[in-house]
């Protein structure tokens, strides 16, 4: 190999400095946009030590947010593993906002501050800015203005109505986060500004919107026509939009004992589920997307002599470490790690694109041999969440290489059979139980409100779509009914019906816990 000569190094050694951040970034960016054809938010570098770091993890990654007892017990837990040496810190943190911010330990090296910024700034920046999830389910413009009024709001009303009282509204909402996004329709969008009239409005004559008519309503008669009753239930869950998916939501807008800054709360609370409800569904693709970014701008950068051989031989292990994927039968077995199978399926679209084999012909027939790589890859990126893309781009190849098979375990059986191995049908069906996998609705409990009569028992009764014979384990339920009685105020009754039969397979309520 050629010796290198050091005149065109972006940096030369461990140390870092700000005109050494800025140059590097200059030269990551002219590859990640004129090569690569990326579209990213403006960037935003944020330098912080690793108390930060940790500080972060324990609010969630965010910027700015309120304060919660339960932030500082994960701060306390992540700080002494870090202290004894038993866990890391990530080498950058990232928010999906409009300057994209990208965070940067201080502790790294030159050669990692490269890295990250290619990773982070550029890789998920691109991500962020142009998937279809991200494009329609937030807004990356006014999440930093809206956590900013969040922050503030919070603080005020433990002023005003006592710490305990805010903590046990946010407690109640945390345990309901899970269920307390809209996964059908679209949310409306944040306006700052509104946001923050309507909550100045609701703390200075919120004693205006309380309504003491609601206790004083009369119970509905017993003797009551079985006909006029379907009919009046069929009428009220017209008007209260039901079934609703968004627990949160239903409570916000019809819990009949909350106060107004109650309800501020719980928006606020679902606002932030909301937010990161992209990001639940697109964890391979969004780590794989970055991490690819990462790995082709440091060999362009390398290839142009930018980068010397020490440095790429760190940036190297260092990536190595991020897509190491341990065998299923090794006691480091963690699952399927996102970063070594996206990365790995980035790898072979654009191997499939660029020399593509006859079965890659076959099952890729729209793209294989194309050519375009980055165009494939750049498509894929923003119309595709992690079910989607393992069934449009899950090769054969990398089945294989990840030596992934199927197992049927039937709880009736004594034994687990292999159901797919390595043959034409077996690849199907393996790409197809792996991309259900990650179908987060198919993960998550499907629960919605049913029926509430408002002039009558007041009892919120919701409905669990049993899939797979996958019950609720009874703990986790009656303590999370107890939370929803909290924030409704009246009983709450579920009953768990078979999604295939129709069929009741468990009923519980409030009033029995």
């Amino acid at each position: 190999m050629a010796r290198r000569s050091s005149s065109g190094l972006l940096f030369d050694g461990s140390d870092w400095n700000f005109a050494t951040l800025s140059r590097a970034y200059d030269a990551i960016e002219t590859v990640a946009l004129d090569e690569l054809g990326l579209d990213v938010y403006p960037n935003q570098l944020e330098i912080i030590s690793s108390e930060q770091m940790l500080d972060a993890y324990s609010s969630v990654g965010m910027p700015l947010m309120y304060q919660h007892w339960s932030f500082g017990k994960h701060f306390i837990f992540e700080d002494h593993l870090y202290r004894k040496g038993q866990r890391g810190l990530a080498y950058e943190l990232v928010i999906n906002s409009n300057p994209c911010i990208t965070y940067l330990m201080e502790e790294n090296t030159m050669a990692m501050q490269a890295l990250v910024t290619a990773h982070a700034a550029f890789g998920h920046n691109h991500f962020f800015k142009n998937n279809y999830l991200f494009r329609q389910w937030t807004d990356a413009g006014a999440i930093l203005s809206y956590m900013d009024f969040a922050k503030k709001y919070i603080a005020k009303c433990e002023e005003r109505h006592g710490l305990s009282a805010v903590e046990a509204i946010i407690d109640s909402a945390h345990a309901l986060m899970d269920q307390g996004v809209f996964r059908y329709r679209r949310p409306p969008r944040l306006s700052s500004e509104k946001v923050r009239e309507r909550a100045r409005e609701r703390l200075e004559y919120e004693e205006q919107t309380y309504s003491d008519l609601w206790r004083t309503l009369p119970l509905a008669a017993d003797h009551r026509n079985p006909e006029d009753a379907e009919r009046d239930a069929s009428e009220r869950k017209k008007v209260l939009n039901l079934p609703e998916e968004n627990l949160l939501y239903f409570l916000e807008k019809h819990s009949l004992i909350l106060d107004p800054w109650q309800r501020e709360i719980l928006r606020i609370v679902r606002v932030i589920a909301q937010y990161f409800y992209p990001q639940r569904q697109t964890k391979v693709m969004n780590e794989g997307c970055a991490t690819f970014v990462h790995y082709t701008i440091i060999n362009r950068l390398f290839d142009q002599g930018r980068i010397s051989e020490g440095a790429m031989l760190e940036l190297l292990k260092s990536h190595s470490n991020v897509v190491f994927q341990p065998a299923f039968d090794d006691p480091r077995f963690p699952g399927i790690n996102p970063y070594a199978l996206g990365f790995a399926m980035m790898q072979d679209i654009e191997r499939i694109c660029m020399e593509p084999t006859a079965e890659d012909r076959d099952w890729f027939p729209s793209f294989a041999g194309n050519g375009d790589w980055r165009g494939t890859l750049l498509d894929a990126w923003a119309n595709h969440r992690d079910e989607s893309f393992m069934l449009q781009y899950l090769s054969p190849a990398i089945i294989r290489k990840f030596r992934l098979f199927l197992l049927a375990d039937r709880a009736t059986d004594s034994y687990c059979e292999v159901a797919s191995i390595h043959n034409e049908r077996g690849y199907s069906t393996i790409r197809s139980a792996l991309s259900r996998s990650y179908d987060v609705g198919a993960r998550q409990p499907d629960i919605q409100v049913i029926d509430v009569d408002l002039l009558g028992d007041r009892q919120l009764r919701l409905q669990h779509n049993v899939k797979n014979g996958i019950l609720l384990e009874e703990s986790t339920r009656d303590a999370t009914l107890g939370h929803i009685r909290h924030l409704w105020g009246y009983d709450v009754s579920l009953s768990g019906v078979d999604a295939e039969t129709g069929s009741v397979l468990y009923e519980c309520s409030t009033d029995e816990t």
